[in-house]
């Protein structure tokens, strides 16, 4: 294969790559600039092929191109945040990592592979510093079942103190309903509430969100205020804490343990009064234990801890449910479906909703997308990936006239029920005492007691 050919074979693989590449040769002249780079920066390939990037690109004071940078210093920079401007003076934000091409030990060039965050920069912006409008209580809560009123007094208790709340769920399980609504009832309702999912965020840009930015940090930094300072005299809303890296655990465990906030690049510290509610959707035993949440966070954050149950442990609330998801999407689409066809219901009440309340408000929605002139939601409107699930075989049966199969337990529900079991069995061969049973167990105290309130086991 000739070299013309391996210079197209490449070209066409770091066209097809989900990443921005910029290659310059020693003199700063762009050799190669690939199609998803064209669309990060908003340029034609033309416009930066073959031309001097010190042309074309420009930055804000003190700032520099990496490439360039690569160039003088000749060793790597990985992870390095950059906003500059386009031949338009548009802003572009990338996350890079350059490195600089050597050849016999000459320096020859050096190149860059950019990911693009100008839109989440923009929503960081335009979206996640305006205060949170929380607009559920209690009352939005629905459900009669034990299991959730249980949670729902304890959540009510709660209003009354600033200690901080760690609310541990499934996903799906309304988690948030449940922050907002101690929110709106404590004293801080007038007080700002925000929200912020720490998965959605890339790490880079994560520790200049929660604790603000001074001008002049790093490249292309503003003064700006964090989510702390965001919601001081108010509540915080940390969903999927355990998705932050852990050097950043311990920054926000200061900042909660401390009462006061330094903005990343600054040596003033900000005291914001700020309560703190955080979720897991995971067990943070397990989460732990892979070094997923520090455990000094996690004991800071469980003043209070609140277990929202799954849907296959309150399966009594879907007939409550059921007809206020129907009546929600009656409004919204201006429909007149008046319930749910019988042995519908019935499978409903089988099958265990993996992915609880939000999974069957969709699977509500998604039925009354397909309805025409009925009046009630049968087997035949459900989407299809519900339809196979062997739990609706009953309501297949009266659909089709055909017998199938019901379903076993799931695993997982299957080991959570035998977990329960062999704790209450060995906590009542110990008579009850957790220290001793916790050392059967061989488990921690701690680590027995959670599992214990998890599961609603009184022991002594």
């Amino acid at each position: 294969m000739n070299e013309g050919n391996n210079e197209l074979i490449f070209g066409k693989v770091l066209d097809s790559i989900d990443a921005g590449v910029h290659v310059i040769d020693s003199e700063g002249n762009t050799i190669f600039y690939n199609k998803k780079m064209s669309e990060i920066e908003g340029m034609k390939i033309e416009d930066v092929l073959h031309k001097n990037i010190r042309e074309i690109f420009s930055f804000h004071k003190n700032g520099q191109s990496t490439l360039l940078l690569v160039l003088n210093q000749r060793s790597e920079i990985l992870n390095v945040r950059q906003s500059y401007f386009n031949n338009k003076q548009q802003e572009i934000t990338t996350i890079n990592n350059t490195f600089p091409i050597e050849k016999d030990g000459i320096l020859i060039g050096s190149m860059e592979i950019a990911r693009d965050v100008t839109k989440i920069e923009k929503m960081i912006q335009d979206t996640i510093f305006h205060k949170g409008d929380a607009k559920y209580t209690f009352e939005s809560i629905i459900g009669v079942s034990t299991a959730i009123t249980e949670v729902i007094e304890a959540s009510k208790r709660a209003m009354r103190t600033n200690s901080s709340i760690l609310i541990i769920g499934e996903t799906g399980t309304g988690k948030e309903l449940f922050a907002q609504s101690i929110h709106n009832g404590s004293s801080r309702s007038t007080k700002p509430f925000i929200s912020q999912n720490c998965a959605a965020i890339p790490e880079t840009l994560m520790e200049g969100i929660l604790f603000g930015t001074k001008k002049g940090a790093f490249t292309g930094a503003i003064e700006r205020p964090g989510l702390f300072e965001q919601a001081d005299g108010g509540t915080l809303l940390l969903d999927e804490i355990n998705s932050l890296d852990p050097s950043l655990q311990a920054k926000l465990l200061r900042v909660i343990q401390e009462r006061t906030v330094r903005r990343v690049g600054d040596t003033k510290d900000r005291p914001v009064d700020v309560r703190i509610v955080a979720t897991v959707n995971q067990d943070p035993i397990d989460l732990i234990t892979n070094g997923l949440l520090r455990k000094d966070l996690f004991y800071r954050l469980s003043v209070v801890s609140l277990f929202i149950p799954p849907l296959r442990e309150r399966k009594d609330d879907i007939d409550e449910l059921v007809p206020f998801f129907i009546e929600k999407y009656n409004h919204l689409f201006g429909m007149k479906v008046f319930g749910i066809d019988r042995s519908l219901m019935e499978s409903f009440l089988e099958y265990d909703w993996p992915g609880n309340v939000r999974e069957l408000e969709h699977v509500i929605e998604g039925a009354m997308n397909l309805i025409d002139l009925e009046e009630i939601i049968t087997f035949s409107h459900l989407p299809n990936h519900i339809r196979n699930k062997p739990q609706f075989s009953r309501s297949a049966e009266m659909n089709n006239g055909d017998k199938q199969i019901q379903a076993e337990k799931p695993l997982d529900l299957y080991l959570q029920d035998a977990e329960i079991s062999y704790l209450k069995r060995t906590l009542q061969q110990q008579n009850g005492n957790i220290t001793k049973t916790a050392q059967t167990l061989g488990m921690s105290r701690q680590n027995l007691q959670y599992r214990l309130r998890k599961y609603g086991i009184s022991g002594k």
